[in-house]
């Protein structure tokens, strides 16, 4: 979902129509606008592109005719310097409605899957973490929070070069192969049960960059297949609605494979990927190429190589220096010298993108003050959800002693709280504005960790457990869409791609760095986890860091409703004096 101005158009020709024509132009930065349809009588373009497409209709009273050509002119010089060509076709249907309905209804299952899969191997891991580390004879809470931290890391931090690749070598191609890469290394982590945790640890790190691949990919395919409309709409509700159940998923047969061996749990999930691989190369239409340079030269420029390299790393080591401290301390030299690596490669990313960078992964005059505050909101608020999560489960099978699969019980409600809270924010995001909303979800994430925190270790579920596994999910799915509309509404239409690209990353990204600073906090405050008394200590030490981090996002909220606010306000005296 990385994306700048850079097109091409589609070479599939639709049959024509009297009173309806289309363009459809393979595009890599846009975003889907549901609010408007096209007409009888409208000439329509629909520009396909990662995970949506822009619509303006040109009936006379489009005033934003100016601003697409604009847009048009720069994507196609961009795409000129980087030795593309385009081909511009007229086309009068979606390619979804050129589908057989059993061949779309397949096709749909199987993209939502990615989703899905994605959650799913985030949650298989966690319920039996214990059992895993039993196996390796690992003790260390920071070495065991690596097997959910390594795979949120790789899953943030390849996403903007995944959708980059999928511009560059086809949508379909990129989804398959992150599926097959997603399989060959789930395979692989089961496996290191015959070695030891170093091996289980890198599977679960390179087991990230599957999803990693299949997400932006996933949604650029929905968004080039299908026109906007209820029936889109449908189908990207169906994509959202399908993380929670993963998760649950994941965890229910991970936790009932560990009752036999939990390596199954990993061989069988990289089964049912390659069936899944394998179906989607059948049930997948095939889509008009997206950018494609003709040469090597003109692919690597379009690729941004040295971006991606230097912004990767950068996360990567920043990262990896805060998951790492908690389990070798601070004063281990190698531990800050990879923070200040992180850092520097980091800042050799923005100086590439900035100055040398033909088609940069991040375009930086999208990078407003209302999209610094969207991403800051969004980070604390799914860095505290990530605190949340782990230390739960923690709280679960090391505190009260439940079983994987009993544990897996007392989540579970997160799924059906999860599917109201996304219905009731369709409904209340155009009545309050998603900056209302946006607020509201960083204080439902602080409230359900708050019970966390506080709750007695001998209460019943049915108390502060059962009410934080219901309030939590709401945090989840109002910051979700608020922070995509907020973005959407911040960047110009060249720009939406990025804005949706960029929340995912930040979403993912933050889960994983916020285990690294609630680890910090755990081991800094449990006395060495010598009794249950001190690990208890700990976990709670490390709930009230998520509480600080998600008071600072509500803080950034309520900084970003005040100047939305003042700016109205602004801007309705000048209309008012003119």
């Amino acid at each position: 979902m990385a994306s700048q101005g850079l097109s091409t158009d589609a070479t599939a020709q639709q049959p024509a129509d009297d009173s309806i024509t289309t363009t459809t132009t393979a595009h890599n930065d846009i975003e889907p606008n549901l609010s408007r349809s096209p007409s009888s009588t409208a000439e329509t373009r629909v520009t396909a592109g990662h995970g949506a497409d822009r619509l303006s209709s040109k009936d006379g009273n489009d005033g934003d005719d100016n601003d697409s050509n604009r847009d048009e002119d720069e994507d196609d010089h961009n795409r000129d310097e980087l030795g593309g060509t385009a081909t511009r076709v007229t086309s009068t249907v979606s390619i979804a409605e050129t589908l057989p309905l059993y061949r779309e209804l397949l096709f749909v299952t199987v993209i939502c899957l990615a989703q899905l899969f994605t959650q799913a191997g985030l949650g298989q891991a966690i319920p039996i973490l214990h059992v895993i580390a039993d196996t390796f004879g690992v003790t260390n809470t920071g070495d065991i929070s690596w097997y959910i931290a390594g795979y949120s890391l790789t899953v943030g931090t390849f996403i903007l070069f995944a959708g980059r690749l999928g511009d560059t070598f086809g949508y379909k191609t990129m989804f398959l192969f992150g599926m097959s890469w997603f399989s060959v290394w789930s395979m692989v982590t089961g496996l290191a049960v015959y070695s030891n945790h170093v091996l289980f640890t890198f599977g679960r790190v390179l087991q990230g960059i599957g999803p990693a691949l299949c997400l932006p990919n996933a949604l650029a395919i929905l968004g080039a297949t299908y026109a906007p409309g209820q029936r889109k709409a449908m189908v990207f509700a169906a994509f959202a609605a399908t993380a929670p159940t993963g998760s649950v998923l994941g965890s229910a047969f991970a936790s009932l494979f560990a009752l036999t061996w939990w390596p199954w749990a990993w061989w069988c999930f990289a089964i049912v990927l390659a069936a899944t691989t394998v179906l989607g190369y059948y049930v997948i239409p095939d889509l008009p190429p997206s950018h494609m340079p003709p040469t090597w030269q003109a692919k690597l420029a379009f690729l941004d190589l040295p971006g991606a390299v230097t912004g990767i790393t950068g996360l990567i080591l920043f990262n990896f220096a805060w998951n790492q401290a908690p389990i070798v301390g601070w004063d281990m030299p190698y531990v800050y010298v990879t923070l200040i690596l992180g850092i520097l490669f980091v800042a050799a990313f923005f100086f590439i993108e900035m100055k040398y960078a033909k088609a940069p992964l991040l375009p930086f005059d999208a990078l407003t003050a209302d999209v610094g505050f969207v991403l800051g909101a969004v980070s604390c608020g799914w860095a505290c959800f990530g605190i949340w999560f782990w230390y739960t489960w923690q709280f679960f099978e090391e505190m009260r002693g439940a079983s994987p699969l009993l544990a897996s019980a007392w989540i579970s409600p997160v799924t059906v709280s999860g599917l109201g809270a996304a219905v009731f924010t369709g409904l209340l995001i155009h009545k309050i504005g998603p900056a209302w909303v946006m607020t509201i979800a960083l204080c439902a994430f602080m409230t359900g960790t708050v019970l966390m925190a506080t709750a007695p270790v001998d209460q019943i579920y049915w108390s502060q457990t059962f009410v934080s596994t219901i309030i939590q999910p709401w945090g989840m799915d109002m910051s979700f869409p608020a922070g995509t509309l907020i973005l959407s509404n911040a960047v110009s239409k060249r720009h939406q791609g990025i804005a949706a690209s960029l929340v995912n990353t930040v979403v993912n990204y933050s889960i994983a760095l916020g285990l690294g600073f609630a680890g910090t906090v755990e081991i800094n405050v449990n006395n060495g986890g010598k009794t249950k008394e001190d690990v208890l200590k700990g976990y709670r030490g490390a709930f009230y860091m998520g509480i600080g981090i998600c008071g600072l996002g509500i803080a950034i909220c309520l900084a970003f409703v005040f100047k939305s606010h003042f700016m109205k306000r602004s801007k309705t005296k000048d209309q008012e004096k003119a």
